[in-house]
């Protein structure tokens, strides 16, 4: 089973326009409710893929509670930590070109919290073969609590895949995750903020190297309509959709993340796994929200993407 963790979760409002225009007043064309924050996004798209899994993480207050109900519509087993905090909520206002996002931080979390859901934690690991540990930390986790959970699930014999940016990427990689999937520009950042950037002919994959000296055992940098790269003690591989679809991006990452991690559970040979990891982010792009894919594109796309040495 993979567990995905997801402790900034939020209650995600996805708004359709004809076209966004800065300061101007919109109709709303369909508006879109579903359990939202990284994680919850891997596990709807690996739920939809008919893959077994189940979503952890932090939830309070009437909109942790409206979460908690999509998700036991949808049919995604979940078992989350209660909070005192009211969980966010995020928008997306989507036109045909692209999203634009509005994130609230999300609710100050306790010790108290926080040591009951490591506690937590440790009981699913023993369910568990893979972990996805994704998103932003809420106010009140120590930027290493990624890097803590990773240990914990080397201990127990679990394998890892981070996504995440700033400290809780930084202290991450250091814990050693299995894999880590930063984007270019949150990699790029984090070397810059810790006086490890400098340019290179092929910039994403100088950086992807020194995420790897860092401590991670693999490394996938996403670059948008550019594909992916792979880096890793195997080798390092480009993958790259074979066209450009237009849609909303908001979870192409995410549906990223979840074939990485369906792919580390199986052991797929890397090249195979990049090409799905590909074809299934650009299928995300396809759907209309985020945590959905367009499983008509994916199939389309898997045989179709092209896997290169880097």
């Amino acid at each position: 089973m993979i567990v995905t963790v997801t402790l900034n979760p939020a209650l995600d409002l996805t708004y359709t326009v004809d076209a966004l225009i800065p300061h101007g007043t919109h109709r709303v064309a369909a508006v879109a409710e579903r359990p939202g924050g990284k994680g919850l996004n891997v596990a709807a798209v690996l739920h939809a893929l008919g893959e077994p899994v189940l979503a952890t993480g932090l939830l309070g207050g009437t909109t942790g509670g409206r979460v908690t109900a999509l998700l036991r519509e949808n049919g995604v087993p979940s078992a989350f930590t209660p909070i005192a905090g009211e969980t966010r909520r995020t928008v997306a206002v989507a036109d045909p070109a692209d999203a634009t996002g509005f994130w609230e931080p999300g609710p100050r979390i306790t010790e108290g919290e926080w040591a009951a859901f490591v506690s937590h934690y440790r009981g699913l690991l023993g369910r568990a073969s893979v972990v996805a540990l994704s998103g932003s930390l809420p106010p009140g986790i120590p930027p290493d609590g990624y890097a803590v959970l990773i240990r914990l699930a080397a201990i127990a014999g679990v394998r890892t895949v981070l996504d995440t940016s700033g400290d809780p990427l930084r202290h991450g990689l250091a814990a050693g995750p299995d894999l880590a999937k930063p984007n270019a520009l949150e990699l790029s950042a984090l070397l810059a903020a810790t006086d490890e950037h400098q340019s290179a002919p092929d910039s994403d994959l100088a950086d992807a190297g020194r995420a790897l000296a860092m401590g991670a055992r693999a490394v996938v940098v996403s670059r948008g309509p550019r594909g992916l790269l792979a880096l890793s003690g195997e080798g390092a591989w480009r993958g790259v959709p074979p066209e450009r679809l237009v849609g909303n991006p908001t979870g192409a990452g995410d549906a990223c993340v979840a074939a990485l991690a369906r792919g580390l559970r199986d052991k797929t040979p890397w090249p195979d796994l990049l090409a799905d990891a590909v074809a299934l982010s650009a299928a995300a792009v396809a759907a209309p929200i985020a945590g959905a894919v367009d499983q008509d594109t994916y199939h389309r796309l898997r045989p179709t993407v092209r896997v290169e040495t880097a």
